[in-house]
């Protein structure tokens, strides 16, 4: 044994005596180019190609590192050895990453990659006006030489939209306002947010399957359309019009079309934007992949069609306010004069909110107006282009009261009574009744589920009636106009044949106050003589 010893000091002792000798002979800077040019026989007879991604790009963060991370925080097995748990600001979910020095295997379009998460300490710092992280990380991709060109021209461009659409769903959506007067905030910012959490989706909207199912396949070829909208020539953005009487779901609407994409929500209150260049700057502040929403748009600014206003027949160069760029009425209700920097909005500058060049400075935006009216609109706003889709939200069908039943009642359609179901099939189109006061009427009956299905139908039958009733007077109404429109017009009749008549009877005196006159003077001169 301590022949083993004895052995074993005096080959450590060569070995130093090896290690000092080569390093008299060879220098540093000779050493590390032997070493380079082994790195390179290697990497040349070697079927691998190697990439570094790191996460700070000298003083700049790396957003390709942090769309890898997130990109492969999706792929990643919970049946790991070592897995990272994540979960980031304004975030709903728990991501899992690779641990440090990790190794994962990735699969696209039948090629198989490699990544793996190498974490190494900095060296010490010196002076610098933004420090570092003591961590150094970093993602290597090892890949075969023969599959570069797929993946720098395919992979990478996967990754960075599979991370954005990761990241959209698991960030939290905010609801914007406009401040108040035009105001910033601390960052310069002109919208005010809060978490958007309305729970409104297509499956809980009242409204009729087919039509639902329509306005979903448009919102998904939207959002999936960016090619084609850069082959077009097209700005990437969709309006849609929702319009109907109130309590039909506009705003649920909007919600649910919100909760569908995953977009952010920008509710712009018109009576606080002053000039058309407020407007432009608050469009400006909008990020991409938003619903841009303006809720009666009839109610929020003195807006009527220009057919009406102008009943005259007056043409193009009657309005110089229009040939001169001032636009074509002003929405707080003067004569259209305010142009693009007075002290009001204009037709011209929302319509180019909507549709005009300062539209396209973002991509992947909709826009969504809503109104009660929509005969008040004029019809350069309603036009294709601007407002691409009308949606007429509806009194409640018999589809869509059988979700609102499923909703607060949890009923099924095969639950209910086929007598119960074929009446209130009968009834509802006739009652007129909007969701919002049939699910009011179903939350407070709740509790009672065949009670509030009889109730209901009870209150659709007096509905009903009273519309019957209402609809008989209406016609009673409209017979007695007619009458007085008959009468008013004989009266007209009347008084445009009473002149003539007045002026025959004029005449009949007139004839006789002269035989009078002429009477009297023979009698006079009778009685001189």
């Amino acid at each position: 044994m301590k022949e083993y010893w004895s052995s074993l000091a005096s080959l450590l002792g060569v070995l130093a005596f090896c290690q000092s000798l080569l390093q008299t002979i060879f220098p540093p800077e000779l050493r590390f180019a032997a070493l380079k040019l082994f790195h390179k026989l290697s990497h040349c007879f070697s079927s691998y190609v190697y990439f570094d991604i790191t996460e700070i790009d000298g003083v700049n963060t790396n957003e390709l590192y942090n769309a890898v991370q997130l990109y492969l925080s999706s792929s990643v097995s919970i049946s790991g050895n070592r897995l990272s748990l994540t979960r980031a600001v304004n975030s709903s979910a728990i991501t899992f990453g690779l641990a440090n020095n990790d190794c994962i295997l990735d699969f696209f379009d039948g090629v198989t990659v490699q990544w793996e998460h190498i974490v190494t300490q900095r060296q010490a710092q010196g002076y610098l006006w933004r420090p570092l992280p003591e961590e150094k990380r970093g993602f290597t991709l090892r890949i075969k030489k023969k599959d570069k060109p797929l993946i720098l021209d395919s992979y990478l461009d996967y990754i960075m939209d599979r991370a954005d659409e990761i990241r959209r769903k698991n960030q939290e959506r905010l609801l914007y306002t406009n401040s108040r007067g035009g105001s910033l905030d601390s960052r310069g910012n002109p919208w005010e947010s809060v978490p958007f959490k309305h729970p409104s989706t297509f499956d809980t909207l009242a409204m009729d399957p087919l039509k639902k199912q329509q306005i979903m396949e448009d919102l998904r070829d939207f959002a999936n359309s960016q090619s084609f909208y850069q082959q077009t020539g097209r700005a990437w953005k969709r309006g849609y019009l929702l319009y109907g009487p109130p309590g039909t779901g506009k705003s649920s609407m909007i919600a649910a079309m919100a909760n569908f994409l995953g977009y952010d929500v920008y509710d712009l209150e018109l009576t606080e934007v002053h000039t058309n260049s407020e407007l432009r700057k608050l469009l400006m502040k909008t990020t991409s992949k938003s619903i841009i929403v303006i809720e009666d748009i009839d109610c929020s600014i003195s807006f009527t069609d220009r057919k009406k206003k102008n009943s005259g027949t007056r043409n193009y160069y009657d309005f110089p306010d229009i040939r001169c760029g001032g636009g074509y009425s002003s929405l707080s209700g003067d004569d259209g004069r305010g142009g693009g920097g007075g002290g009001s909005i204009t037709l011209s500058g929302l319509l180019n909110f909507t549709d005009g060049l300062w539209s396209c400075c973002g991509s992947e935006r909709i826009f969504v107006f809503t109104t009660n009216h929509i005969e008040k609109l004029d019809p350069a706003l309603l036009r294709s282009g601007r407002m691409d889709m009308h949606i007429f939200m509806n009194f409640c069908s018999y589809p869509a009261l059988k979700i609102l039943l499923k909703n607060y009642l949890n009923y099924e359609e095969n639950k209910i009574e086929n007598t119960l179901l074929q009446e209130i099939k009968e009834v509802i189109d006739k009652a007129k009744m909007t969701p919002a006061d049939v699910s009011e009427f179903l939350i407070k009956n709740r509790r009672y589920k065949n009670r509030a299905v009889a109730e209901l139908l009870e209150t659709l039958k007096s509905r009903a009636e009273k519309k019957e009733k209402n609809g008989g007077l209406r016609k009673k109404e409209m017979g007695l106009e007619e009458e007085e429109e008959e009468e008013e017009e004989e009266q007209e009749k009347r008084t445009v044949d009473s002149p003539k008549e007045g002026s025959e009877f004029e005449e009949d005196c007139s004839k006789e106050t002269e035989d009078n006159k002429e009477e009297g003077e023979k009698e006079s001169n009778n009685f001189i003589g």
